[in-house]
């Protein structure tokens, strides 16, 4: 059956909280850069349409045929309803992302077709098999090689969106931690984009009028060399950018000096614990927690900023550990601490384990979320796990300790309106703690 129209249209959700309401925004900071790429990768016969949840109301009344819906993480519990909704409205729904990717069979009883990992080497099947009337109900090919062409940022550049747009440089991490689902995903495999269409994508970045950029990369750090080819090539063109790596980059002082001098203006680092047993626990023992405090105050020497994310919930952690580790974040340079529940994702090795053991306390992983425990832990009972995770966040999250780490910053003068804008986003995440919304990177 040929189809009525060659139209798709793309959906990235929205959450929902602990309360089942869906989190909307009147600006979405951190943009997608999947359906940017999907879009250019597609026939110029097929019109893209793009829906950003966060800010935007769904078009239920869409006349494209076709629905495509991915998301991250807890992003797919919201998916899977837009699916069965365009499901009973006769449309055509294709899901992706990293949890459809990790447990297709999950979310195929929800949809028409997976596409399981990385959609480059099989979004054009997809489309054909659409016009044919052959679609499958799983594509997968693995990916052997990173290089994309240039993404169709016009879909996002007229929404309401923050100061910055992402570039890809690579995808995947030789690290192994057990929770983490790029690990799963990905076996250890990172690949990189050749350097020139990084340029390429920047330079249309800073040609559509934004003076930074979002550097996509799941650890920038984990190939030496391309890192400081790439910050010697980023340096001429004036722009500055933010990312994530793994914390031993501030081990490296060439590499930290070419960070700075290329413009880079805040790294995020996945501290996960200050327990060394607690990282070992998450197959992440490779991280020194002894180490962490001089590595941080190396990297705000650089002058760049310092965002963290931490689990709560390992299973060595105890009530004192995390009150212990609330002192510990404050008396450290990082501009934006951030918290998970340790929420196991179906698919990743963390999850497997808990499940043999019996620890999944919920089966129904469509109801998890960033900040509701569902796993049993050895010390502490569920309703403590939740209790200490919004303890912490209220105890790093009060005025003075939001004051300090911006505009009472040594360094504030030297960019107050940086300083401003973390002040902003730090009583943005004290509002969401407030109104018990776990902060999130949206």
């Amino acid at each position: 059956m040929s189809l009525p129209k060659k139209k798709v249209l793309l959906i990235q959700p929205s959450i929902y909280d602990d309360r089942g309401g869906l989190l909307k925004k009147r600006r979405l900071q951190f943009v997608g850069l999947a359906y940017p790429l999907l879009a250019a990768m597609s026939p110029p016969d097929w019109e893209i349409e793009l829906c950003l949840e966060t800010i935007e109301e769904i078009p239920w009344d869409t006349d494209a045929p076709v629905v495509g819906i991915g998301g991250m993480g807890h992003a797919m519990n919201r998916g899977k309803d837009i699916a069965l909704e365009f499901k009973k409205r006769g449309k055509t729904v294709i899901l992706g992302g990293p949890m459809a990717s990790l447990a297709p069979e999950l979310v195929e009883p929800f949809c028409d077709a997976v596409v399981v990992g990385d959609a480059e080497n099989v979004w054009l099947d997809v489309l054909a098999d659409l016009e044919n009337g052959t679609l499958k109900p799983r594509y997968h090919v693995p990916l052997q090689h990173l290089s994309t062409p240039l993404p169709r940022y016009e879909l996002v550049t007229g929404k309401r969106i923050g100061q910055f747009l992402p570039v890809q440089a690579g995808r995947g991490c030789p690290n192994a931690c057990s929770f983490c689902s790029i690990f799963c995903l990905y076996r250890t495999r990172y690949f990189q984009r050749p350097i020139p269409e990084v340029i390429r994508d920047i330079t249309r970045v800073k040609e559509l009028g934004f003076k930074q950029f979002l550097l996509l990369d799941d650890n920038i750090a984990s190939d030496r060399q391309y890192m400081l080819d790439l910050c010697r090539a980023i340096e001429p063109l004036g722009m500055t950018w933010l990312s994530q790596c793994e914390i031993t980059v501030a081990k490296d002082d060439e590499l930290l000096a070419a960070l700075t001098s290329s413009g880079c203006t805040m790294l995020s680092f996945g501290l996960e614990s200050i327990q060394p047993e607690s990282l070992a626990a998450l197959n992440k023992k490779w991280c020194k927690p002894d180490e962490y405090r001089e590595l941080l105050i190396k990297v705000a020497d650089a002058g760049i900023d310092v965002a963290s994310e931490m689990i709560v919930g390992v299973e060595t952690d105890t009530l004192e550990s995390l009150r212990r580790t609330v002192e510990w974040v404050a008396s450290t340079p990082i501009a934006a601490p951030k918290f998970y529940l340790l929420t196991p994702i179906p698919g990743t090795d963390l999850y497997e384990r808990y499940k043999r053991e019996g620890r999944i306390l919920d089966p129904n992983v469509f109801t998890y979320t960033a900040s509701h425990a569902v796993i049993s832990h050895p010390n502490m009972t569920t309703r403590e796990l939740n209790d200490i995770f919004w303890e912490i966040y209220d105890r790093l999250y009060t005025l003075p300790r939001i004051l300090r780490r911006t505009v009472l910053h040594r360094r504030f003068w030297r960019k107050p309106g940086h300083f401003l804008f973390l002040l902003g986003v730090n009583l943005y995440y004290r509002w969401q703690i407030k109104k018990r919304i776990a902060p999130i990177v949206m």
